[in-house]
């Protein structure tokens, strides 16, 4: 089957989607043989389709406004901007969250780290709690990734978001809403670290996650995040451990008898950071890896009541 005849001077999507694959080729932007991935996701979002509607409407005329999207969004991409910002939106686990330059890019590492702490929400929900509904925190939420999978993905959970950066929580509240009824669990709440929480939280909460700054100071990113990515939600001082420690060291007074503390972290801060926790109260500490098989997390749990 031929494609359909375009009018004259029309463009179809399948012609768009070939020109930001050569340009992105012809420069040095992203990962070598993303340029494919770019462009599809980039035409994706200028007009609208994904999966099976995208490949089926590949021969269609772009309309104006169609194009012009694109054309911003594919120059934005050939300036370095990550594809994530440019298209405006990124999945995570179940989720479809907006991001922009004011919080981090959802990273598959973080999908890991989430997946931990909803395993400890499960042990929780197993153990003695006295009828009362389990409660997480999301410390430093960002996007909201990690805390709106968690209401997303399980029941009789109240989840609470916090954020220094009101940016941050801006971000965060516009992606609640697209939680849908999961989102009544989700009080979202500016501040640093616990420093947010209400008084009452103290010594009640089932779990806390947080991925926090861990970049040390003088370390190299690669220039896609150093230049792009927010720096308060990238650097911890000159090991890189200035958040971590405040979060250790205070989560043993919020946490609930056999509570745990679950935190993303570099490789290379893993076992430090799990001795960090036993020297703060907590009654075990290990370490877990990402999909890449590098040290990742810290599970930290504290004794039962």
């Amino acid at each position: 089957m031929s494609p359909p005849e375009l009018p004259d001077g029309a463009v179809s999507w399948r012609m768009l989607a070939a020109e930001a694959e050569r340009r992105l080729m012809a420069t040095s932007v992203g990962e070598p043989g993303s340029a494919a991935i770019d462009a599809r996701r980039i035409v994706e979002r200028a007009s609208g389709t994904e999966g099976s509607e995208y490949v089926l409407g590949l021969d269609d005329a772009a309309t104006e406004k169609g194009v012009h999207h694109f054309d911003l969004m594919l120059e934005r991409r050939l300036q370095g901007e990550p594809l994530q910002y440019v298209v405006g939106r990124w999945g995570f686990r179940a989720l479809d969250l907006m991001v922009d330059r004011r919080v981090l890019i959802p990273r598959p590492e973080t999908e890991v780290v989430a997946g931990l702490a909803l395993d400890e929400l499960d042990r929780a929900a197993a153990g003695e709690r006295g009828g009362r509904p389990l409660v997480a925190v999301d410390l430093g939420t960002g996007s909201g990734a990690i805390g709106l999978a968690i209401a997303d993905e399980r029941d009789r959970v109240d989840v609470w978001l916090t954020d220094v950066s009101a940016d941050a929580i801006a971000v965060a509240r516009a992606n609640l809403v697209g939680l849908g009824r999961s989102a009544t669990r989700v009080t979202i709440v500016e501040g640093e670290w616990f420093g947010a929480l209400p008084a009452e939280l103290r010594g009640s909460i089932d779990v806390v996650v947080s991925n926090p700054p861990y970049v040390a100071t003088g370390d190299e990113l690669p220039a896609v995040v150093r230049d792009w990515e927010p720096p308060g939600a990238l650097f911890a001082g000159d090991d890189g451990l200035d958040d971590l420690r405040v979060i250790v060291a205070q989560a043993p007074r919020w946490l609930a008898p056999a509570g745990a503390l679950v935190v993303e972290l570099a490789p290379t801060q893993a076992r430090r950071v799990a001795a960090l926790a036993m020297e703060n109260g907590f009654a075990s500490a290990e370490v877990r890896s990402d999909l890449a098989g590098r040290d990742r997390a810290v599970i930290a749990r504290m004794a039962p009541g």
